[in-house]
């Protein structure tokens, strides 16, 4: 008996149903149930998801999602749904493949990959090590992801990292999201009293370490610490290494620097002058040769007002009183 073809039904009906889901799951639930019941409730009564929801595909919904503005949850008081959050829950509906939500998160236009084909060409007529060619191409890929141009639809690239964060399990999670920490592009969101700006990489920052956004309470994700110890997942690797080490190697640098300094100092205040005094010898030290001239000038001033003065001294080195 041939199997019944499947057909995505234009309305909510089959995902809403409270006597029974027969659909795709996501760890074993139903899909909606991601979503909690309020939320459920305002995003099927709003006008946008009747309007421009109705029978979306995970084809026609990309171009909803281009059309997108800005990111987030509920507004106002009455916790109105935004664009952004009807067509994460409209995701949840269609539980697209893997492939194309991969697609969704590094869409390119025609122009951008036009100019990947071109680097490629250029890798190939080089001459060089292979090694060297890896490299170069590592950091090109990087340049391209940091520079916007991977994923040229911004709002569907993050609408497809909130699908992600939902439904995928938390090694995908972490080996397709933190790639996109390198995206600096400004985003705006939408929050209860206005909107705000913000940028790819910290709403993908937040995804990873908060427990709820966008009027979503995620589910709690497994710490990568805990992944790395059951080898699960590598060492992850900042961007930012080389120049944390750079500004380490600086500030060693910086610290022998002062302890060569400080010891060049200590032994120009330890070599010590004998000064001779009629009647006795003093060592000074060349540190201190200021403050003795100026204790000198001192004592002196002083001696002039005393009632005696100073004469030529005796045999013996006595004092006598002026006359």
């Amino acid at each position: 008996m041939a199997s019944k073809p499947v057909y995505d039904k234009a309305d909510a009906r089959a995902l809403l149903d409270d006597r029974g889901y027969s659909g795709a799951l996501i760890r074993g639930q139903n899909p909606a149930l991601l979503f909690e019941k309020g939320v459920r409730e305002r995003i099927t009564e709003s006008y946008y998801w009747k309007e421009q929801c109705f029978g979306l595909n995970a084809a026609t919904l990309c171009d909803r999602a281009a059309d997108l503005k800005f990111i987030g949850g509920t507004t106002g008081i009455m916790g109105k749904p935004t664009p952004f959050l009807c067509l994460a829950f409209k995701l949840l509906q269609l539980v697209p493949e893997k492939d194309i939500i991969l697609e969704y998160l590094n869409f390119r236009e025609d122009e951008d990959e036009e100019d990947e084909d071109e680097i490629k060409k250029d890798d190939v007529d080089k001459d060089g090590d292979g090694e060297e060619k890896d490299e170069d191409t590592e950091d090109k890929k990087e340049d391209l992801n940091a520079a916007g141009k991977l994923g040229s639809w911004k709002y569907l690239r993050c609408l497809a990292a909130f699908y992600i964060r939902l439904a995928w399990e938390p090694v995908e999670i972490y080996t397709t999201l933190e790639p996109l920490l390198t995206d600096y592009r400004k985003i705006k969101r939408r929050t209860k009293d206005g909107f705000t700006l913000t940028y790819v990489d910290q709403f993908i920052d937040d995804l990873l370490t908060k427990d709820r956004i966008c009027a979503t309470s995620l589910w709690k994700l497994t710490p990568r610490t805990a992944l790395e110890d059951i080898d699960e997942l590598e060492p992850r690797e900042s961007p930012l290494a080389d120049e944390v080490d750079d500004m380490e190697e600086d500030a060693r640098t910086g610290i022998e620097t002062a302890e060569v300094g400080a010891s060049a100092g200590i032994e120009i205040v330890e070599a010590a002058v004998m000064i001779e005094v009629p009647g006795r010898e003093v060592g000074v030290r060349e540190g201190n040769e200021a403050e003795v001239g100026a204790s000198r000038t001192h004592s002196n001033h002083q001696l002039q007002h005393l009632p005696w003065e100073l004469s030529p001294r005796s045999n013996d080195g006595s004092l006598r009183w002026g006359s």
